[in-house]
């Protein structure tokens, strides 16, 4: 990977660290930093207006209680997720928010220009300055069908002329190159003689070489993140934060972050490895209702495996649901990734995954029916730690 990562280093000062924007840090009793991924879920019989809500709320509660960061994920023709646009829904949280970080976990470059997604989190950084992450993943984020039609007539010409250019053909990923390019106009740091040179993402550093131009002090840090190897070995190659997704591709997390620890080299942005794991985890002050909710989330998954994504069902249908015998295998292989039960219990199974993993943060998503489950299970872990409550 070191043709990709001189290209992306090559392309200018990358990130800003103010001090608590990568690194955060541990409080109350908390191993390490807390903080919340929201997939801003949409349960039958509400509506994604309501889902919207509960999500500003979500952030409110996340801020008040000290968890480090709090990220929205880009997924697409899932009925029960409302979370396609990442960039509109956190200027929403922006304007309702004052300390908390916000990002994304992530956005999916491949489904956008790269241009598009500098002006987006310039636009962000500028609404919330210092406060914004910008997590990027190489899924699609749904199922291919839609891809096709979220990429149709794409093509990219951003890194043309260099060597991450066919490395990238190698590969049979565009992926390292659509990064490069977003780091370009991210740093407005396109080389003379390049097509794109004359172009800027504003709000952007243009604005502060500009005659009585005043550039920011900052600009959204780049994440990297996977649910494989690909993104943890370029995460390490580049010097960035990678985060991974355990709650969906456990089996995969420990040879990862492995992988990603070896292949680092330190950078502008970090000197040493810095990794966060998304853990599906709900909390309930008895261990047979945390059970009850948390089979919704099953269940859910479950139709979206088998190509019958819908919104998130009750408890009540999820535990009269006639399961089959693979199925009842497949939901209780994937329930044995989320960590649920008691307040304590849950403390108890984040505490020995972070030990197993080594993760520098736990990022922590609650997937249930409603929106009272899911922000008494977070207001719950927070108690357990001891964290603070604003």
């Amino acid at each position: 990977m070191s043709g990709e990562a001189d290209e992306i280093r090559g392309s200018g000062e990358t990130i800003h660290d103010d001090g608590d924007g990568i690194r955060g840090t541990a409080l109350g009793s908390a191993p390490v930093p807390l903080s919340v991924l929201d997939l801003v879920t949409v349960g039958a019989g509400h509506t994604a207006s309501g889902a919207v809500r509960t999500a500003v709320e979500l952030a409110r509660t996340a801020e008040r209680r000290g968890f480090h960061r709090y990220w929205v994920a880009e997924h697409h023709s899932m009925p029960g997720v409302a979370s396609s646009s990442p960039a509109v829904l956190l200027a929403h949280l922006a304007a309702h928010t004052a300390r908390i970080r916000l990002g994304s976990g992530g956005v999916m470059l491949p489904n956008h220009a790269p241009l598009v997604i500098a002006e987006q989190f310039g636009t962000l950084e500028a609404m919330a300055p210092g406060r914004i992450d910008l997590g990027l993943g190489r899924a699609p984020g749904t199922d291919g069908a839609t891809a096709a039609a979220l990429r149709r007539g794409r093509h990219h010409e951003g890194a043309m002329g260099s060597p991450l250019l066919e490395r990238s053909r190698e590969l049979g990923d565009e992926f390292p190159q659509q990064l490069a390019e977003l780091t370009r106009f991210l740093d407005d740091s396109f080389p003379d003689g390049h097509p794109y040179a004359g172009i800027h993402a504003v709000p952007g550093p243009v604005q502060g070489t500009s005659p009585g131009g005043v550039q920011s002090a900052h600009r959204p840090p780049v994440w990297l993140l996977g649910s494989s190897g690909f993104s943890a070995r370029l995460a390490g190659s580049l010097g960035l934060p990678f985060a991974f997704a355990h709650h969906f591709s456990a089996a995969h997390t420990l040879p990862a972050l492995d992988l990603y620890r070896a292949s680092f080299r330190p950078s502008e942005t970090l000197a040493e490895p810095y990794a966060l794991i998304g853990v599906a985890a709900l909390a309930a002050e008895e261990e047979r209702e945390a059970r009850r909710q948390v089979m919704t989330g099953a269940l859910s998954m479950l139709r979206l495996r088998t190509g019958r994504p819908g919104l998130v069902p009750t408890p009540e249908e999820a535990a009269a649901y006639p399961f089959q015998e693979a199925e009842r295998h497949f939901v209780d292989s994937w329930l044995g990734n989320v960590v649920h039960g008691t307040p304590d219990a849950v403390r108890q199974g984040l505490d020995d995954l972070a030990k197993r993993t080594g993760a520098d943060e736990l990022m922590i998503t609650a997937n249930a029916h409603g929106s009272a489950a899911r922000l008494r299970a977070y207001e719950l872990i927070a108690d357990a730690y001891g964290l603070p409550r604003g």
